[in-house]
């Protein structure tokens, strides 16, 4: 039997250390709440990075991830702290044995001042839709 996995890793800048901080408990909120799905979120990690002047919180997996999950936390950091601009992150799902359609990945898009998706891509279904012979971006 194959395990799946979703792995990403990937930055947002909340401007100041002290929104940083701040965005920590943002994170434990969102993290009780997805707790209490049935079944709960498989949520993400969640670390101030002083090596970027402790502005920077890094997002990423730990077994695996729920890419979802980190899109709702940076609407929530975006709308707290009035951030503006874009911003996006890619992810990668894998498995832990080779299977046929068992990888592939993602990518996705915000304008973080409106929390309005930009663009996205699932290559999955991107796959599907050019083998088919249908135009993916119609």
């Amino acid at each position: 039997m194959a395990n799946y996995y979703t792995h990403f890793s990937c930055l947002l800048d909340v401007g100041t250390p002290e929104n940083a901080a701040h965005a920590l408990e943002l994170y434990n909120a969102l993290s009780e709440e997805n707790a209490a799905e049935d079944p709960p979120s498989e949520g993400f990690l969640l670390s101030i990075q002083p090596e970027h002047g402790g502005t920077q919180l890094w997002m990423r997996d730990d077994e695996t991830g729920d890419p979802e999950h980190v899109i709702q936390f940076v609407k929530r950091c975006a709308a707290e702290f009035g951030l503006t601009g874009l911003w996006g992150f890619q992810y990668a799902n894998t498995s832990s044995r080779p299977k046929v359609n068992a990888f592939g990945g993602g990518a996705h898009v915000l304008d973080v001042a409106t929390g309005e998706t930009v663009d996205w891509i699932f290559s999955g279904s991107w796959l599907e839709i050019v083998l088919d012979g249908s135009d993916p971006y119609a």
